[in-house]
């Protein structure tokens, strides 16, 4: 596959993340499959099926203590195997991937998920899982759409490189107690939404409706936010080759989403990721916040069951829904590994039924397992409960995301979450911003249709 070079919004051309990323990162190399002396594509090998084995999880911190409780079942189970496991912080995974990949020192296994599925499967860096699924206790025990979803985002070859582990769904969490107070309606409908924000909100006294996200993982909430008003069903026109981004519907929601930005938020909003908008809302008077169902637990924590809701996101034109694509999460067996016997044991395992549905109770996320979905702590969790019902029932329209463009990464988070930052501030319009990203995603369509054909 070729490596293309594209021009960013300011007319510098530049290469894509993975090959731009020129230091060896040193990060485990000597404990990892990959012995560190060569690139991160080596073809590796099966391996004894015993020994050690390295994991990295692509959501460390927030899933050290879930991931350390399936590795010792796994470690119990199989006690020829050990597994080292090793947390990365979501924000900072994928660059520590692409850097090992070209400067060797990869797992054996790690987290892999939807949104960063192409850029590694095109660098060559993952083993095709199909037979081995195939061949396993876990085929026909997966959900058939988060299989499909994996297949689609790797790059359009409809080959497997991630066996899912969860869904997750964008969900409007709010304060039922602080409704109740100002009587305020559930935010069902994005006018709703709108009314509480200001309604809930005495900057004075450090009251504030809703938490904006501003700082890493921006883009994909201000979509969400976008799509939703808009009612726009599709992220692709008729063509396939132009993106509806830059659409007037959506560029008329953006400006009302980024309105709110300090009149209804915190100042802080502008650099907030996730975990500090989470921890914002967890610990103030803040009466609305845009998250997934990964918090919830966070949020049980924080103020009990009774004083929170988490629902589907609002309802906009019509009366439906539409919400952008959350990645399925999942997990991926790296090619350079010399152990993948062991791998992949230890996949199937935290794949399985028992080990699937502890980590999604954990996360508050949708279980891939079939068998684990089935399970009564679903019912139990709300939110995901309600999740799960609105992705079947027929009332929400999902906007898929091109996961698959090996530059979508880049484009959603590097070239743009600094540009969403100046259209908080009033230093950048949406038109510009969304168009800008328009420009982007246009070219790295055209260039994926070009290599495709």
């Amino acid at each position: 596959m070729k490596i293309s070079m594209r021009s960013n919004s300011t007319g510098r051309r530049r290469l894509p993340a993975a090959v731009a990323l020129g230091a060896v990162l040193a990060l485990t190399a000597t404990a990892c499959g990959d012995d560190g002396s060569g690139s991160g594509g080596g073809e590796g090998g099966e391996g004894s099926g015993k020994g050690k084995i390295t994991f990295w999880d692509n959501n460390g911190g927030v899933r050290t203590d879930i991931w350390k409780e399936i590795i010792a079942d796994f470690e119990k189970a199989n006690p020829d195997v050990d597994v080292e496991y090793v947390g990365i912080a979501s924000t900072e995974y994928q660059s520590k991937v692409d850097t090992a990949i070209q400067g060797g020192g990869l797992p054996d296994v790690g987290g892999v998920s939807a949104s960063m599925l192409a850029g590694f499967a095109a660098q060559n860096a993952l083993d095709p899982l199909d037979d081995r699924l195939a061949g396993s206790s876990l085929s026909g025990k997966l959900n058939k759409d988060m299989v499909e979803s994996l297949k689609a985002a790797g790059g359009g070859d409809g080959t497997l490189y991630s066996v899912p582990t969860s869904a997750n769904n964008g969900v409007l969490y709010y304060r039922t107690d602080l409704f109740d107070k100002a009587k305020l309606e559930e935010p069902a409908t994005w006018d709703a939404f709108y009314e509480a924000a200001e309604k809930l909100t005495n900057a004075g006294d450090n009251e504030f409706g809703y938490t904006i996200r501003g700082g890493a993982g921006s883009i994909a909430q201000a979509l969400d936010a976008m799509y939703g008003q808009s009612g726009i069903t599709s992220f692709w026109d008729s063509s396939g080759e132009k993106t509806t981004v830059n659409d007037p519907k959506n560029v008329e929601g953006l400006e009302k989403y980024a309105e709110l930005f300090k009149k209804v938020t915190p100042a802080a909003d502008l650099n907030n990721d996730f975990t500090k908008m989470v921890a914002q809302w967890d610990s103030g008077t803040i009466g609305m916040l845009n998250h997934n169902l990964g918090s919830y637990q966070d949020h049980v924590k924080a103020f009990g069951e009774d004083s929170f809701r988490g629902i589907p996101q609002p309802i906009g034109p019509g009366g439906k829904r539409v919400q952008v694509s959350n990645p399925v999460d999942g997990i991926g067996l790296f090619k350079s590994s010399k152990n993948k016997d062991a791998a992949w044991k230890f996949i199937e395992f935290a794949s399985s039924h028992e080990e699937n549905s502890k980590f999604n109770e954990s996360a508050g996320q949708v279980p891939a397992n079939t068998d684990a979905a089935k399970d009564a702590w679903i019912s139990e969790a709300e939110p995901t409960k309600l999740a799960a019902e609105a992705l079947t029932d027929g009332s929400t329209t999902i906007v898929q995301l091109p996961y698959y463009l090996p530059d979508w990464n880049t484009i959603s988070k590097a070239d743009n979450e600094p540009n969403f930052q100046k259209v908080l501030l009033g230093k950048m319009s949406a038109k510009e911003f969304l168009d800008t990203m328009a420009e982007q995603l246009n070219e790295a369509q055209a260039e994926w249709n070009e290599q495709k054909g």
